[in-house]
């Protein structure tokens, strides 16, 4: 990983004599980076679309900084280790961009603080540039009792650089209708021998499950999507298959895959893939405890390598078909939604897994989760119903990764 930091120092620039001063600091990085020192006069040597940050030296730079911070990636991340009366110098440079309604970040404190926040913000920038050019796949048309979970697809291109995909479902019937139960036989058998049980199913309802998942894997491919979701509801009118099986064995593959056509929750689902490398489960908030601060998520598909351990079972709603039990660990999780028409507001929590539930009432994958941050978000500002819930704490990562893309938090 290539570093290169703008340097701004009041003296004549000596490459040796910089690195002695901040040596503690730069050897730090060394360990994550290979560093690159360049006076900010020189920033055109730098390979275009570089991890580049701008490095305060010293206390007398803040006039230089402010005629040509153009020339920093935006929005403004200030790295500074308080050498030289640095750190003044870095207040009041970022004080002067947020009068012009800028927004500025100063990294500074410990050396191994700094450097996990640099590797932080590394981690964002790389993740921004490898959404760009992602296809997602709608397949059919979002669910109608979707009323909030639209996108723009304008606008999000111009935002993420992600391009939507609408494809016809009659392109994954066509497909349906032209495998065979042999062809899925034997990869069926071994998913059900796989499952702790397999409950108010039957062979064929597998079977027309599988080919569903063979036809929409193949449309995946043709369309060279990085991501899918289904319309579930009118797949389930048209074939008696809602997708859950097919959602789930795509997350497995590293596919991100949602069901009822939900923009936002699928493309929330590819930047989780993204930036953390983790499958997510997209879920609706069923129960909330006020006092207890509790959210239970529950749906009917789920990834059956993030589960521990899975129940094949019937589609909650409709009774027939093939959906997906998860059981989790106990542990560590984050939740996740980026939202809106424009996809430039988000939620981000953590919180702790304490029970696998099994209400009858619900969704088949029931989290009961204890959130770190007021339950009461769901009930008076909720960015639409599905959530995604991530094994393990990435909140500081997701933070700032949503940040440096300049969306909006809501809590």
């Amino acid at each position: 990983m290539d570093l290169y930091l703008l340097i701004f120092t009041s003296e004549d620039y000596r490459a040796e004599q910089i690195y002695k001063c901040h040596q503690e600091l730069f050897m730090a990085l060394e360990k994550h980076f290979t560093l690159h020192l360049v006076p900010y006069t020189e920033v055109d040597h730098i390979p275009a679309g570089a991890y580049k940050m701008p490095f305060i030296a010293d206390g007398c730079v803040a006039d230089v900084v402010i005629r040509n911070f153009s020339i920093f990636p935006y929005p403004i991340t200030i790295l500074s280790d308080g050498q030289n009366n640095s750190l003044a110098a870095a207040l009041e440079i970022a004080a002067w961009i947020r009068t012009k309604d800028m927004r500025a970040t100063i990294i500074y404190g410990k050396v191994s603080d700094m450097v996990r926040q640099v590797l932080f913000h590394y981690q964002a920038f790389a993740a921004k540039h490898k959404l760009k050019g992602k296809r997602i796949g709608l397949i059919g048309t979002p669910a109608p009792w979707l009323v909030a979970s639209h996108a723009d697809y304008l606008l999000t291109n111009r935002r993420w650089g992600v391009n939507f995909i609408d494809i016809p479902a009659e392109e994954v019937y066509k497909l349906y209708y032209g495998i065979t139960d042999e062809e899925v036989g034997v990869e069926a058998s071994i998913l059900a021998n796989r499952a702790q049980a397999c409950q108010d199913t039957t062979p064929e309802d597998l079977l027309r499950e599988m080919r569903l998942y063979y036809a929409t894997k193949q449309v995946c491919e043709k369309y060279q999507l990085d991501a899918v979701t289904l319309s579930s509801f009118s797949m389930y009118q048209d074939l008696k298959s809602t997708g859950c099986l097919a959602v789930a064995l795509l997350n497995d593959e590293g596919i991100p895959a949602g069901s009822e056509g939900d923009l936002q929750a699928i493309m929330t689902l590819l930047m989780v893939k993204v930036l953390t490398g983790q499958q997510g489960f997209i879920a609706n908030p069923s129960f909330i405890d006020v006092g207890k601060n509790e959210v239970l998520l529950a749906h009917d598909t789920i990834g059956t390598k993030m589960a521990e351990r899975f129940i094949l079972r019937s589609h909650f709603d409709t009774e027939k078909g093939i959906a997906v039990q998860g059981i989790l660990h106990e542990g560590e999780v984050t939740v996740f939604k980026c939202g809106s028409e424009c996809l430039d507001e988000y939620y981000v929590s953590p919180g702790y897994l304490t029970e696998n539930t099994n209400i009858i009432s619900l969704c088949r994958t029931q989290l009961l989760v204890k959130l770190g941050k007021p339950v009461e978000y769901f009930l008076r500002n909720p960015l639409g119903n599905h959530h995604i819930l991530i094994q393990g704490n990435y909140c500081d990562i997701i933070q700032e990764f949503m940040q440096q893309n300049r969306c909006k938090l809501r809590d």
